[in-house]
């Protein structure tokens, strides 16, 4: 029987959400849920999250595990709330102690309100996953975070996450707190060393005009065509190139929410003696010179 992926695109941040399962058989990981969230409102919305469910019910499938490839920073994880309607374990590279340690001084957040136990398990590269029948290979490929992993399906190819976008789009930006560009082109480089023919499952798409949106290419295309690292761009152009870009982007429009969401696996603050749950803004977080 094919593994198959089944891609959901949600459209406010551009993201793909991935279902990996066998066809005919029930076991399913889900990779890089997203939950929407209204800013303006701080309003959270289900509904794109509710597809992933319908599917996975519709197809009478068993959630084994549920994978965030980073900490997001522009959007919500799906996560938790997936796992309490789903099932299945949440897993995350352990490199997320490092990403924790830094944003719970940036959040001000106490060490009672960081609980490890949001999350089921800790990945490193080199981990190879049995889901049913078939097999995924984890990949530490830092750079964009310290906690990026890529997973490899011998049959699909590899989710890479945030580390690379379309050709014309480019490479993930290093600019956030743990960032760099120099990590960044080695992860690129061994996700190079694969067959040219290994397709590339990504995590964003933000198509130029009079392209349409894509989810996936493959290690030629990059290889040949990638604005930033493509060609044989040598380590130095690469990481001077890609610190130029970086100095002019702003923030993701949802991160000062998000992070303080992601890196309790998706799941939401508790809640006060009224009921009431609460986000941290911190204001002015940034010096002139930081993202």
């Amino acid at each position: 029987m094919t593994l198959h992926a089944e891609v959901f695109h949600e459209p406010n941040t551009s993201s793909f959400s991935y279902v990996v399962h066998r066809l005919g058989q029930p076991e399913c990981v889900i990779i890089d849920p997203v939950m929407q969230f209204n800013l303006s409102q701080a309003r959270l919305d289900t509904r794109f999250s509710q597809k992933i469910v319908e599917y996975v019910q519709a197809h009478h499938l068993e959630v084994q595990w549920l994978f965030d490839t980073h900490i997001h920073a522009d959007h919500l994880s799906a996560a938790a709330w997936l796992r309490s309607q789903l099932g299945g374990k949440i897993a995350v590279s352990e490199q997320i102690l490092q990403v924790r340690e830094r944003f719970q001084t940036f959040y001000d957040l106490r060490d009672e309100q960081l609980d490890l136990k949001a999350f089921d398990h800790f990945l490193k590269d080199g981990d190879q996953l049995t889901i049913g029948n078939f097999h995924l290979h984890v990949l530490h490929v830092p750079g964009h975070t310290p906690a990026d992993l890529a997973f490899y399906l011998p049959e699909l190819g590899i989710f890479v996450g945030d580390t690379l976008f379309m050709p014309d789009v480019g490479t993930a930006r290093c600019d956030f707190p743990g960032g760099d560009a120099n990590q960044l082109y080695h992860s690129i480089q061994r996700l190079f060393s694969f067959p040219d023919e290994t397709v590339l499952w990504l995590c964003h798409d933000y198509p130029p005009e009079g392209r349409s949106l894509q989810h996936r290419c493959t290690i030629a295309e990059q290889k040949q065509h990638n604005i930033h690292v493509g060609g044989g761009t040598p380590q130095a152009d690469f990481v001077a190139r890609r610190m130029a870009r970086d100095a002019t982007l702003d923030l993701p429009k949802l991160m000062l929410a998000a992070i303080q969401v992601n890196i309790q696996a998706g799941e939401l603050p508790k809640a006060n003696n009224r009921g009431q749950q609460f986000l941290k803004i911190p204001l002015n977080p940034f010096s002139p010179t930081d993202p």
